[in-house]
């Protein structure tokens, strides 16, 4: 059961970080890992279809992965945007704090929620 949900996590990691740098892949790179990370085909559907080996296809993954990873390393691009998200629940969460009870010093946490937003962009 942790291995499936390690796993789980590993496909989102790997989604995300293609979402935001795979235009710095090359046309070639974009298909391949395009293929195994948003179409779920398997090394050797992608390998027959590109007309590589399967082994090929498991290298260029893993390279791309890499490449994904160095980027993230670099410009944090990832991890502001769920930071972002996360401070967005925070506040939504507060609004709903907002409508239940007293809203006394609620406003402030709000502020502070939102600043905290504008400054990481």
């Amino acid at each position: 059961m942790i291995a499936q949900v390690i796993k789980v996590n590993e496909i989102l990691e790997q989604a995300l970080l293609f979402d935001f740098y795979g235009e710095l892949l090359t046309e070639h790179q974009k298909e391949i890992y395009g293929q195994f990370i948003q179409e779920d085909l398997s090394l050797g559907e992608i390998a027959k279809e590109a007309g590589i080996s399967r082994q090929g296809v498991h290298d260029l993954i893993r390279r791309c992965t890499q490449t994904l990873k160095g980027y993230e390393e670099k410009l944090h691009l990832v991890e502001r945007f769920l930071n972002i998200r996360t401070k967005i629940r925070q506040i939504d969460e507060l609004l709903e704090e907002y409508e239940e009870q007293d809203t006394t010093g609620l406003t402030a946490k709000i502020r502070a929620v939102s600043d905290e937003i504008l400054e990481e962009l």
